[in-house]
């Protein structure tokens, strides 16, 4: 299934009128299914489906490690998931009963919304960048995304290393990208602890929520963090950093891994 397809337009330029052929972002129901039970149904964009399952469940306390999957498809039609998978069967039934749908873009659910509920530990990595290095990655990471380019229609995330290697994706839904580039990492076997996490829209809680369960010390928007969002870094030691936007930026919380 192509993740985006045409579509005749009409369009309005001053006082010229005529049509045009835009290209429009794909948008289906993709269902998470973990030995032979449906685990989750997301709003997502159709790419990069196995990457986001893994993702979300490793979000979510349900799988814990990359090893415990015996093995993972996706169907014909590109809109389901089949994992088999040792997995946490509490946690399971934790989003099952408990799971609120989160506010970002598409339909998701996740049951790590409550700060007093998360169940992580506290960051304490001491990995850090320079000012200048996440503005640089900051202001040239869309250029490498490609349904951005296209349709203008996508949220976009970097999961960027310190070696300079970098994973990218783009989704409908802003925490869909998130699950997808930890997914990317996690199935190339790359560990994640020392790595900040870019992404295009709003530092709300359940973004700053999946940064702490994958023990990500530096989450970085070009907007702002919401009240939630903060208390969750606070908490759980994440390096929170938004509105970077040239050389500016607001650190809202654990400046010290930032360099001037």
């Amino acid at each position: 299934m192509e993740p985006t397809y045409e579509f005749e337009i009409t369009k309005i330029k001053g006082e010229k009128r005529y049509s045009f052929d835009d290209i429009l972002i794909r948008e289906i129901k993709l269902y998470i299914n973990v030995n032979g039970k449906e685990i989750a149904m997301l709003m997502s964009t159709p790419v990069d489906q196995k990457e986001l399952a893994v993702g979300y469940l490793m979000s979510e306390n349900i799988l814990a490690d990359i090893t415990d999957i015996s093995s993972i498809s996706i169907n014909d039609d590109g809109d389901k998931v089949e994992i088999i998978a040792e997995i946490d069967e509490d946690a399971a039934k934790k989003l099952d009963s408990e799971g609120v749908v989160i506010s970002g873009c598409g339909r998701g659910k996740t049951a790590n919304i409550d700060i007093d509920a998360i169940e992580a530990k506290i960051n304490t990595t001491d990995y850090h960048m320079s000012a200048a290095l996440i503005s640089q990655e900051m202001d040239g990471f869309l250029q490498y995304c490609k349904l951005y380019k296209q349709t203008g229609c996508v949220h976009t995330a970097k999961l960027y290393f310190e070696s300079g290697e970098y994973f990218i994706a783009e989704d409908i839904a802003q925490h869909n990208t998130v699950d997808k580039v930890m997914g990317k990492a996690k199935l190339a076997g790359v560990d994640t602890s020392r790595a900040a996490l870019m992404v295009s829209g709003r530092l709300s809680s359940e973004m700053v929520a999946k940064a702490v369960m994958h023990q990500i010390p530096i989450l970085v928007s070009r907007t702002a963090s919401t009240c939630l969002g903060v208390r969750i870094a606070e908490k759980f030691g994440v390096t929170l950093v938004g509105f970077v936007r040239g050389d500016r930026m607001n650190i809202y919380m654990n400046d010290w891994r930032v360099d001037a």
